[in-house]
Parts: structure tokens; C-alpha cells; sequence
């Protein structure tokens, strides 16, 4: 697995320049990667063989559960419907308040995918 640490130079570049589209708790628009960064320590996760940067604290890591991806036929985007327990106290509320959606592209010239949308999600699919 990628450690933001151990990457180049370059590719750390490349992702501060990266912006995604974000709701979460009713706030919405867009963040900067560079932000992400600099002040949540965000790590890649290893997502169907895949090295995936969320826009989420490297803690919530042991929380979340990765509940379908969809990649498009040339493996440029991922779609990942995900679970993050982190915040969530009573299994009931799951549903309404454990759900994301993470829309992910395959960075140029590197092997690895950034988000470019993360959204809240109600875990509406039963058949997960």
C-alpha cells in the first residue's frame, strides 16, 4: 500500500492541486486537496487491489467498510459506495448517517485514484 509519506515529490504535487465536491452535515462545495493534506492525515486505502486516496482521516480507516465499487471499463474511475462507523453510536442510525459515496479518479501518470466527489449517502441498497 502508498504511504503519502513515501511518495514523490511530484506526485504530492500533483494531488495538493487536485479539488473534489464534498456534502457532508448540509456543508457543501468544493475542497482542496492541498487543505486535506495539510490538516487531516489523510492515508491511502487498499480498495478492491487498488490504492485509493478519501478525503478522510487515516483513524476512521478501522471504521468503514467498503460496501460495492464500480470501475469503468478502461479502470480510469471508481465509484465506491462505503461505510464509516466513526461517528456513528446507535447500529440503528447506519443507515441515515454512515453512508458515502466516493467518485475516484486514476491520477495521470501514477498509479493510484483521488476522490473527486464524496458525498453522504443513505445505504438505500439492501442487496449489499
Amino acid at each position: 500500500m502508498i504511504k503519502i509519506e513515501t511518495l514523490e515529490n511530484s506526485a504530492l504535487e500533483k494531488i495538493k492541486t487536485y479539488r473534489y465536491d464534498q456534502i457532508l452535515e448540509k456543508h457543501e462545495g468544493p475542497e482542496y486537496w492541498n487543505s486535506i493534506i495539510q490538516y487531516h492525515e489523510p492515508e491511502f486505502m487498499e480498495i478492491n487491489g487498488k490504492s485509493v486516496l478519501l478525503p478522510i482521516n487515516r483513524k476512521h480507516h478501522k471504521n468503514i467498510s467498503i460496501l460495492r465499487v464500480l470501475t469503468d471499463e478502461k479502470e480510469k474511475t471508481l465509484t465506491i459506495f462505503l461505510k464509516d462507523i466513526t461517528f456513528v453510536e446507535n447500529p440503528d442510525d447506519e443507515t441515515f448517517f454512515a453512508g458515502f459515496l466516493a467518485i475516484c479518479e486514476k491520477v495521470p501518470d501514477e498509479t493510484f485514484y483521488i476522490a473527486i466527489v464524496y458525498h453522504e449517502w443513505f445505504i438505500i441498497d439492501e442487496h449489499i
